[in-house]
């Protein structure tokens, strides 16, 4: 009997979005993901009540993975829901937990679990925001007030992208980081209003540039955010579109005997895992600087000090993104540190993630015999099919994170707009989407490719 049987009860007092009971047209999955989309932005202008304007974002490196809008309800984005995932990935990687997720009922209670867990985490940050000093209230008679509005917040993002899975396209996790680093690149590209931390000067760098040239003095060193964020986007597309393509054939069973069919190919993406790697390591390195926090605030500052928000010394700084190129000059150690632990997280993450969702070499080798598919020129077996994707699968999971974590780690060296990491995420989530919708429409014009796909 697994440990969270004992949860069930409380499973069942939790609010569910409930499931389609028939199947979704693709206008229908666009009209709720345009309506959910539209409530994001929404919630990201109310402003927190009571909030001081001498409060500093603490993740401000780290706010375009969180999906997060700061001085807003949404302050705590979706960094809940991704540290909830965190634990129970390593929990049921480690096996602490024993779930076969390929059953329907142990998935359904892994859902429960990591919304139960998200709630908790959501009620934990938002007490470590408000409690230790990095959300400054205008008086402490409203220390309550702030945290209600965060765990509300939080809640309401939890549940809304329990919608967008349920109901529309992708998942609502994905959705807001694309959106919030979509509306952070228009802004910071665009944006005509005066800067306010140079006077006499326009915020957005097309601006700036344009400014410079009026005035004389061409400035395009203003533009090199542009040109990093450019440069990343093109790369994470195209390693967005690397394969590894394994003949495949198809045998049609007949008699007692299984007879060639059709020849196709398998392909195994490079970016095996996704960009689930650096959403996990990015949610990691926010609770370290939330727990380097609570220590300090407990009279043991055993990860380093944090002042007005930001890190100052300790473990906490060396794992504080580092920005901007002159840092390899000035502190070499601090950069080394940093991008050797994002990059072992992302390789490690890749492969958790791996072996969590079932797409380890074990189990796609027995799907794919399962659906009668075997390797030309080999004899047809389940062994045979794994030893041929075990050669493949483990590499390339650990190739694609180290591919992801270093591209993140350099954009945001390199100051890209949006941050490196949520250009990334960006890419790789609206890659996705856009096969998934582009499937959608082939299935509604098609009718009998539906049950071929669903098959």
């Amino acid at each position: 009997m697994s440990v969270l049987e004992n949860f069930k009860p409380l499973f069942r007092l939790l609010p569910e979005v409930k499931t389609p009971i028939h199947r979704e047209s693709f206008n229908e999955k666009l009209k709720w993901t345009g309506i959910i989309l539209v409530l994001y932005f929404i919630l990201t202008q109310v402003p927190l009540y009571g909030l001081s304007s001498a409060a500093v974002d603490q993740f401000a490196q780290l706010r375009a993975v969180m999906a997060g809008s700061f001085g807003s309800i949404l302050t705590l984005g979706i960094g809940p829901i991704v540290t909830a995932s965190i634990v129970l990935q390593l929990l049921v990687g480690s096996k602490i937990l024993k779930l076969d997720l390929s059953l329907h009922e142990d998935k359904a209670m892994f859902q429960s679990t990591q919304k139960l867990l998200a709630i908790v985490f959501t009620i934990f940050e938002a007490g470590v925001l408000v409690f230790t000093g990095s959300l400054i209230p205008i008086d402490n008679s409203y220390l309550g007030v702030l945290m209600l509005q965060l765990v509300i917040g939080a809640v309401l993002i939890i549940y809304l992208d329990e919608v967008v899975s349920k109901w529309g396209f992708g998942s609502g996790v994905g959705l807001f980081i694309a959106a919030g680093v979509a509306e952070q690149i228009v802004v910071g590209t665009f944006n005509f209003l005066p800067s306010p931390t140079q006077p006499g000067t326009f915020s957005g760098m097309i601006p700036q540039f344009i400014q410079s040239i009026a005035a004389g003095q061409p400035n395009p060193s203003v533009l090199l955010p542009l040109i990093a964020t450019i440069i990343v986007f093109l790369i994470a597309s195209y390693g967005e579109s690397m394969r590894v393509e394994i003949p495949i054939s198809h045998g049609s069973v007949r008699g007692h005997g299984r007879i060639r069919g059709s020849v196709g190919k398998y392909p195994l993406k490079f970016i095996y895992a996704s960009n689930m790697p650096v959403i996990l390591t990015s949610a990691l390195l926010v609770n370290v600087s939330l727990m380097a926090s609570v220590f300090q605030k407990l009279g043991w500052p055993i990860l380093g000090e944090v002042s007005q928000g930001q890190a100052i010394n300790g473990l906490a700084l060396y794992l504080t993104t580092p920005s901007g190129v002159s840092m390899l000059w000035t502190n070499p150690f601090r950069v080394i540190f940093y991008a050797i632990f994002f990059l072992a997280c992302c390789a490690l993450f890749s492969w958790l993630w791996v072996e969590i969702s079932g797409l380890n070499a074990k189990e796609v080798s027995k799907k794919l015999y399962d659906s009668g598919i075997q390797i030309p020129g080999f004899r047809s077996s389940k062994r045979q099919l794994y030893k041929i994707m075990n050669k493949y699968i483990p590499a390339l999971t650990i190739l694609g994170g180290l591919f992801v974590g270093l591209l993140a780690f350099g954009a945001d060296f390199t100051q890209a707009l949006g941050g490196g990491t949520g250009v990334l995420l960006t890419v790789g989530i609206v890659y996705r989407l856009y096969e998934e919708i582009a499937q959608e429409q082939l299935m509604d014009m098609h009718p009998v490719l539906r049950k071929f796909l669903d098959n």
